[in-house]
C-alpha cells in the first residue's frame, strides 16, 4: 500500500470541499421569493430585568429597516394599537395569529424580536453596557420564516484600555458604570445592535428592500449557489 503524502491529502480534501457550498452566507431564497415591501415590528419579548429595554430597542429598531428600503409601520402606533385592545404583554402580542396581524395592519411581514441582554454590569475591573437582540422576519401571507438573525454590541468595543494599573482600572470601571447607568448607555448601544442585526449593508442582515436604490442586488453575505 502506498502512503499518501500530506500534500496529496490536502489537495484531495480541497477537491472535495470545492464540490460543497461553504456555509459562509445566509440563504435568502425564501426572502427573495416572498419579496416583502412593508414590515410591522412587534413589541419585543424582554428576557432581562431592565424595564426600559423594550422601549429603548423599539425606538432604535425601525431606522435600519427603513434605511434598508422597506416601509416600517410606526412602532408607537403599532404598540398603542395592541394596548388599546388590552394586549400589554409582548408574549401575548407575538402569539397573535399571523392572519389576524395581516388583517389588522395589512403588512407583508412581521419582525419578532427578543431582547436577551440589556444593561450595564460591573465585574471586578470592568464595566460594560451590553445589548443583545435576536429576531425573525415572518411572512404574514404564508407564515414562512424569511430571515433570522442575532446581534450583540457593547460599550467596551470603543473604549480605550486603561494604562494606570489595577487601581486605575477599578476606578475607571466604577466611573463607567455610574456614567453609563445614569445616561442610559443602553439606548446608544441598542442603536448599534439594531443596525448590526438588520442593516442590509451588514453581514447576514436584511435584503435590500424595494425602496432601496440597491433593490434586487445580492446582499453582502448572500450565499452563492
Amino acid at each position: 500500500m502506498h502512503k499518501i503524502t500530506c500534500g496529496l491529502l490536502l489537495t484531495f480534501i480541497g477537491m472535495l470541499s470545492g464540490c460543497v457550498s461553504a456555509p459562509d452566507g445566509y440563504d435568502y431564497s425564501s426572502f427573495r421569493q416572498a419579496d416583502p415591501h412593508s414590515i410591522i415590528v412587534l413589541p419585543p419579548i424582554n428576557h432581562t430585568p431592565e424595564v426600559v429595554a423594550p422601549y429603548s430597542v423599539m425606538a432604535q429598531i425601525s431606522a435600519p429597516i427603513a434605511e434598508s428600503g422597506y416601509y416600517v409601520f410606526p412602532v408607537a402606533v403599532v404598540d398603542q394599537t395592541f394596548k388599546s385592545n388590552g394586549m400589554t404583554v409582548a408574549e401575548d402580542v407575538q402569539s397573535v395569529p399571523i392572519a389576524k396581524l395581516h388583517e389588522i395592519f395589512g403588512a407583508d411581514a412581521a419582525l419578532y424580536t427578543t431582547i436577551e441582554e440589556y444593561g450595564t454590569t460591573y465585574v471586578v475591573i470592568s464595566s460594560d453596557t451590553v445589548v443583545t437582540v435576536s429576531a425573525a422576519l415572518v411572512d404574514l401571507r404564508s407564515g414562512a420564516v424569511l430571515w433570522q438573525g442575532k446581534a450583540r454590541a457593547s460599550s467596551a468595543e470603543t473604549r480605550n484600555s486603561n494604562s494606570g494599573g489595577l487601581i486605575g482600572m477599578l476606578v475607571e470601571a466604577a466611573v463607567n458604570q455610574i456614567f453609563e447607568t445614569i445616561n442610559d448607555k443602553g439606548f446608544e448601544i441598542a442603536a448599534i445592535t439594531s443596525n448590526r442585526l438588520l442593516s442590509s449593508e451588514g453581514y447576514n442582515g436584511l435584503l435590500y428592500g424595494p425602496y432601496s436604490p440597491k433593490y434586487g442586488q445580492p446582499a453582502p453575505s448572500e450565499k452563492k449557489h
